[in-house]
């Protein structure tokens, strides 16, 4: 594995990056084969289709458990807890084309503004071009979402988007509403570690296949996990 740390805009936030992470991407995304179809998202307006994963699952899960062992060390290292538990694990394709996407999808998102909420996204098959991109939000100058800044920031921002016209497609880069402050490539078995809270979106290129199947499109193992402070 070969890793790297960075700090992103002016909360330093860490984001860690982990190459070659497992050794073994196209078997992993295999295991992910043998679960398809994905489910469409639900509830989390993420875009595309989504497979969760349980200890039901028992390759999957095992591949969740190792991922979990592997990232343990960063994870301590980077954000400063002393443990961690599993919160959500899932094998991940996103499948809407740039035309259907709702207004909510072309922004900057986070994932939780709870801190000890942390993300862990394993890029298993993905077209040249893709990738996790970060943001500051530039009239309130906020990059990680609290529970206190969180009103202002949906209230400030939701009503910013509203006056504008949002370009039907993925965002990309910065435009007068968010800063991109940071971006990762998307590499085959590279492992990236980020805060939940920090706004973030997915480098998705226009002319991507937007397939649902895991086979074709561009697949993600996605992990959130809650860590647990010494303190």
């Amino acid at each position: 594995m070969k890793a790297q740390l960075l700090r992103l805009g002016t909360s330093k936030s860490p984001v860690v990056i982990i190459d070659e992470f497992s050794g073994g991407a196209e078997r992993i995304a295999r295991i992910a084969d043998a679960l398809a179809p994905f489910p469409p998202s639900k509830g989390d307006y993420y875009p595309g289709v989504r497979r969760m994963i349980g200890g039901a699952d028992q390759e999957a899960y095992s591949y969740v458990l190792d991922t979990c062992e592997r990232a343990a060390p960063f994870v301590g290292g980077a954000f400063d807890v002393e443990g961690f538990d599993i919160h959500e694990a899932s094998f991940s394709v996103v499948a809407t084309p740039p035309h259907q996407l709702q207004a909510v999808q072309r922004a900057p998102h986070f994932d939780s503004s709870d801190q000890n909420l942390f993300a862990l996204l394993h890029y298993l098959r993905v077209p040249a071009g893709t990738g996790t991109a970060f943001y500051r939000h530039r009239s309130t100058r906020i990059e990680r979402i609290t529970k206190e800044n969180l009103d202002h920031f949906v209230t400030t921002a939701g009503r910013e988007l509203a006056s504008r016209t949002q370009d039907p497609g993925y965002f990309s880069g910065s435009d007068d509403v968010f800063e991109q402050i940071g971006s990762i490539e998307g590499v085959a078995d590279r492992l990236i570690m980020y805060h939940g809270s920090l706004l973030h979106s997915g480098v998705i290129p226009r002319g991507m296949t937007f397939s649902s199947d895991p086979r074709h499109g561009r697949l993600t193992a996605n992990l959130f996990i809650i860590g647990r402070s010494s303190t």
